[in-house]
């Protein structure tokens, strides 16, 4: 079997050695991409003190034109951050929550960024609430179980758009109009989402949205946006305060002047976002999309035949990633034995149950599949 297109997987610059089904974690650039960040990196060096105080900001405008076209949202409502997880602490140590107030979330977040609200909560001493989103997952129930959680103390509600652990879709619309309705505060993590799903930030209605450019996006590492309604951006302080803060030189934007510029930092990778999208425009993307869920459908239900178990969302909920149940009493065990036979796949604890979580990107194959199928029926009959 070959992979979706051979020219595409020739872009990437993974090690052959490897069955890489992990795009989901860290992503992987492409060569026109990486060669575009080592580009600007050149020109940043040519002239240092030109290129930071006579060329950066057009450059950073320029890019989150072209991230705002992508993603349907104003420029002006966009900030860079490195990744997600940090765009998130600056969101949660900025809002003005209290004893007694409540955020309300899913049982199915992000660890690091679940840590932050744990962290900011004991300080502040508002209440993290994750409810129990039990699977199979079932859109109504879901929908129920947020609305039957909502008190007068409710002042946010956090979900991810797509979850890492469980790899689920969650229907946040309606979630970001039912917040509205309420006066709630909506907060969206999509860090999976960009360049994976249809992503319209305006018809989300979202309040804020942080998305990752370096995962399905193909940015180069450490590449992230953070958007933020007008309304909302005067509730949002500065995560370090630097020259920006109260500017002798201030934009239009008090919110781009507190978080675009926060000392000297490399923003080359920032600047590959309009190739990115170009590089997503060049080789219809959609249509790349579209056969990549349709292959994570099939190799989904090869290997739940070889897990012996059940999906836990229908297929509607799903992108181009899975998680696999799997029933095994050690995770690490069987993640060490996969990475010992040069298969990269993240396995996941959850709630007292264990994932699979496979990742399909252009440059797989159902080989790759296969590879791992193989292993893991290996591995079940080892143990």
């Amino acid at each position: 079997m070959t992979s979706i297109s051979a020219s595409l997987k020739n872009q990437f610059q993974l090690d052959p050695s490897f069955t890489y089904l992990n795009h989901g974690s860290f992503g992987a650039c492409p060569k026109p991409i990486f060669e575009e960040r080592n580009k600007w990196q050149k020109e940043i060096e040519k002239q240092p003190v030109a290129f930071i105080e006579d060329k950066a900001i057009g450059l950073l405008d320029w890019s989150r034109e072209k991230l705002g076209a992508f993603i349907n949202c104003d420029k002006d409502d966009l900030v860079y951050f490195p990744n997600p997880t940090t765009a998130m602490n600056m969101v949660i140590k900025s809002l003005d929550l209290k004893i007694g107030d409540e955020v309300l979330s899913s049982n199915h977040e992000y660890g690091a960024v679940e840590k932050t609200w744990e962290f900011v909560s004991r300080k502040k001493g508002f209440s993290y609430k994750k409810i129990d989103v039990s699977i199979p997952f079932n859109k109504d129930d879901f929908i129920e179980s947020i609305k039957n959680n909502i008190n007068t103390n409710t002042k946010v509600i956090f979900l991810s758009h797509i979850t890492s652990p469980t790899a689920i879709i969650f229907p946040v619309k309606e979630i970001c109009e039912l917040a509205k309705e309420l006066g709630i505060i909506s907060i969206i993590d999509g860090a999976h989402a960009p360049a994976h799903i249809d992503l319209d930030i305006k018809t989300l209605g979202v309040d804020i949205y942080t998305g990752a450019c370096h995962k399905w996006m193909l940015c180069p590492k450490g590449v992230s946006f953070l958007y933020c309604s007008k309304e909302m951006q005067e509730n949002l302080e500065p995560l370090v305060v630097s020259w920006g803060w109260e500017s002798d030189n201030p934009s239009k934007s008090t919110f781009l002047d507190n978080n675009q510029y926060q000392g000297t930092n490399d923003i080359s990778a920032y600047l590959t976002v309009p190739s990115a999208i170009k590089f997503l425009d060049q080789n219809n993307w959609e249509s790349i999309k579209d056969e990549c869920q349709k292959k994570i459908i099939e190799s989904k239900n090869i290997l739940l035949d070889t897990l012996n178990t059940e999906s836990i969302c229908s297929d509607i909920f799903l992108g181009q990633m899975a998680s696999l149940q799997i029933n095994i009493p050690n995770s690490i065990d069987l993640y060490n034995y996969l990475k010992n036979n040069n298969i990269v796949v993240p396995i996941i604890d959850w709630n007292g149950l264990i994932f699979v979580r496979i990742s399909y990107q252009c440059y797989n194959s159902m080989d790759d599949i296969e590879h791992l199928n193989h292993y893991l029926k290996k591995y079940l009959d080892s143990i």
